[in-house]
């Protein structure tokens, strides 16, 4: 991994088993998507915050060539899946993961935005 790498714990203590499939995790991203300049995960435990009452919440900031930056902050609803620490892990991951997917789709212009569909809608002959 190349990556540098910050883990934090929020509400508990540090976890090997966590710390490493983190490291898995960004090892994957890279091997998809290149190099990552930087990535900054905190786990924040149960109890420790006040908006998922008893589920694991996995803060992510990434950091890519060309002063990319990818955030995911997701809040668990009722979900009970967030009780398990490593789901609430691979979750966030598979989002980033999402996040980058739909950046590169942009920036190559795979992605029509809003007004060329609403332009394409209005330019259809009527039946």
């Amino acid at each position: 991994m190349q990556t540098a790498l910050k883990i934090n714990f929020q509400g508990s203590e540090s976890s090997e088993g966590l710390r490493q499939l983190i490291e898995e995790q960004v090892a994957t991203l890279e091997r998809y998507h290149g190099r990552l300049t930087a990535c900054h995960v905190m786990v924040k435990a149960p109890g420790h915050h006040h908006r998922s009452g008893k589920h694991f919440e996995v803060d992510i900031h990434l950091s890519l060539p060309g002063n990319l930056t990818v955030d995911v902050d997701h809040s668990p609803r009722q979900d009970g899946r967030f009780d398990d620490p490593r789901f609430a892990v691979t979750d966030a991951f598979r989002r980033a993961q999402r996040q980058i997917e739909d950046r590169i789709r942009r920036q190559r212009g795979d992605v029509k935005n809003l007004h060329e569909r609403v332009e394409r809608a209005l330019e259809r002959p009527e039946s």
